[in-house]
């Protein structure tokens, strides 16, 4: 999408007003489908740290995400990004990575979605 969903928009504001990771969405981008939690964008670059931070080849990439994106986002400029964890991108019967991901997606970007995550069962 050129211009983002504005309902898409609205449910990435309310997520980084509440700075909650509960909101469960699915969303399909260039033809990959990818499940999972956002989050603020303050909580995934926290967590993006942390996990960068411990590895010896990729710790000195932690500050990147570690520091502020920006000033912060005025109450009227809607947020550009989603921002997953827990996600996996599906494929087949799998998702990839079965622990889950972290994901940044542009809102501008997404051809489709769905409130949830999906789930496969092996039956």
């Amino acid at each position: 999408m050129s211009n983002p969903d504005e309902l898409l928009v609205a449910i990435a504001a309310e997520v980084e007003s509440q700075r909650s990771n509960q909101m469960s969405l699915t969303v399909v981008v260039g033809g990959a489908v990818i499940t999972g939690r956002l989050a603020p964008e303050a909580v995934w670059r926290e967590r993006v740290a942390e996990v960068l931070k411990d590895s010896d080849r990729l710790g000195p990439f932690a500050d990147v995400f570690a520091g502020s994106p920006r000033e912060p986002r005025p109450d009227d400029e809607p947020p550009t990004h989603l921002h997953f964890h827990l996600a996996r991108i599906l494929q087949g019967s799998l998702g990839i990575p079965e622990t889950g991901g972290m994901y940044r997606v542009a809102l501008k970007d997404i051809n489709a979605w769905t409130v949830g995550d999906l789930r496969y069962i092996d039956q």
